[in-house]
């Protein structure tokens, strides 16, 4: 009979510092190690391995996937908390553990716990609190306490410059919404084996659907501190504990506070009732197979760069394909060159962004100079010419010259350049129903002046590729 065993939620090596390694990389007398352990254990006990999702932003807690046999996302700084909402939308029975240093939650993502926590959603966060950013050598942290000296306050931390040490218990006090708030320390064996109980009622929480549960966690970072492991502890209990005292805040059993339950998923009719459409706007003819394309719009920012990627991609999407569109905005909204990525693909599509277009759609000079050379070879080029005075250099690729600033400005709208460009793509590369855009255009818009005027140049666009076919 085995007693004593390495959980199952951990993998049996720990590839971090190289293959077959069976100790963790965390520094001698870290924290990590300790939390990592309990709640390793608790995963065991309470059988919720395959449901378990880790969401791990930067700094040394980041490091958990190389550790929970579970499944694992690494957020961006700050946003695990936001990460974790949208995985909970999806994933109603999933086990979302947000866990973050005291940089990160505190500094860095301060607005996204302080909401998540405020929207009360279903997920448990471990907030490791070590006074310190530990990962990147040692900054003063929100949470480093007065006079302690740091990488970036050597002479220590002066309340008059720097602030106070943030309680991020007490902040999540103020807020209605928790149902669990407890500060628990690392300190000592027994305070441990407290800890534990802690992180099992918060996980408890969350396997029962009850709401948020905020665990805040004291923990060790000797290195950073330049203590002993040991020495470290004492520390953490002379100095640490008495400026965010270990207690529990709030533990609520009534469960009144969380029986309100997220909205379903709209779907079919009931989403296009929401935008108010009809679904007999939305059935063009079925447009035939093409290869992928990988498109890239720029122009600078007021030229409908963005508008004109995201009717793209509703039209393809209305015609039963896949596609993306993601924007890249310059310095400046309007004035500054801006850019969106659209892919269009019979099967998913794996990644948004488009570094190597096979189609540009080149709005002003600086945007055919920047994504000439990008192009692939084979690849079409569409070049406003009403403000593009130059000829595309390269020779292996097929280049549109179009007059959209002086067709739109006939028209009646000169911002409806970005139309045009998009209706001659359309039409020269079929990747798209022109009637679709046509059927499109109207959802997109709200203002029925700036309809008409768009569908009107659509036919501009038309009557142009009728007359210059040899072009493309």
């Amino acid at each position: 009979m085995i007693k004593h065993q390495k959980p199952r939620a951990f993998f049996d090596t720990f590839e971090r510092k190289g293959p077959g390694q069976k100790n963790t990389h965390y520094c001698p007398g870290c924290g990590h190690g300790t939390a990592h352990k309990l709640i390793a254990e608790l995963i065991d006990e309470l059988h919720i391995q395959d449901r378990t999702i880790f969401c791990s932003p930067v700094g040394c807690s980041v490091f958990a996937y190389y550790y929970f046999d579970t499944g694992n996302i690494q957020c961006s700084h700050g946003r695990a908390p936001a990460v974790a909402t949208g995985i909970r939308r999806t994933h109603k029975d999933s086990i979302l553990i947000s866990y973050q240093g005291d940089g990160d939650l505190a500094g860095i993502g301060t607005a996204e716990i302080i909401h998540a926590a405020n929207r009360g959603e279903n997920l448990t966060v471990f907030f490791i609190n070590n006074a310190i950013y530990g990962m990147t050598g040692g900054q003063l942290a929100p949470t480093t306490l007065i006079g302690q000296s740091t990488l970036t306050s050597p002479g220590g931390r002066v309340q008059s410059r720097d602030g106070s040490p943030i309680g991020m218990a007490e902040i999540m006090d103020a807020i209605k919404t928790p149902v669990f708030i407890e500060r628990v320390s690392l300190a000592t064996p027994g305070k441990v084996m407290r800890a534990r109980k802690v992180f099992k009622k918060a996980l408890l929480n969350q396997v029962q659907k009850r709401g948020f549960s905020f665990v805040e966690v004291l923990s060790p970072c000797p290195v950073n501190w330049k203590l002993t492991p040991s020495r470290a502890r004492r520390w953490m209990e002379e100095k640490l504990e008495p400026v965010f005292p270990v207690m529990n805040f709030r533990e609520t059993e009534d469960l009144k506070i969380n029986k309100e339950t997220i909205p379903p998923v709209l779907k079919g009719e009931d989403l296009l009732n929401v935008f108010r459409v009809n679904k007999d706007q939305l059935h063009p003819p079925k447009a035939k197979e093409i290869s992928d394309q990988f498109v890239k719009i720029s122009g600078f920012g007021g030229q409908g760069v963005m508008s004109a990627g995201v009717l793209l991609a509703n039209c393809v999407i209305a015609e039963g394909r896949n596609a993306t569109w993601i924007p890249s905005y310059g310095p400046a909204m309007r004035g500054g060159t801006a850019n969106a990525s659209v892919i269009v693909s019979g099967k998913n599509i794996g990644s948004p962004l488009v570094d190597y277009p096979n189609v540009l759609i080149a709005m002003n000079l600086p945007s055919l100079n920047i994504f000439e050379e990008k192009v692939l070879p084979g690849g079409f080029i569409f070049i406003n010419s009403s403000i593009i005075t130059r000829k595309v250099k390269r020779e292996d690729v097929k280049s549109i010259y179009v007059p959209a600033s002086d067709m739109a400005k006939q028209g009646g709208m000169l911002a409806a350049a970005n139309v045009i460009m998009l209706s001659l793509y359309m039409l020269a590369s079929k990747v798209s129903d022109i009637q679709t855009l046509k059927k499109v255009i109207p959802l997109s818009i709200k203002k029925k002046e700036y309809i008409d005027v768009n569908l009107k140049i659509v036919d501009i666009a038309i009557e142009f590729y009728e007359k210059n076919k040899d072009a493309f």
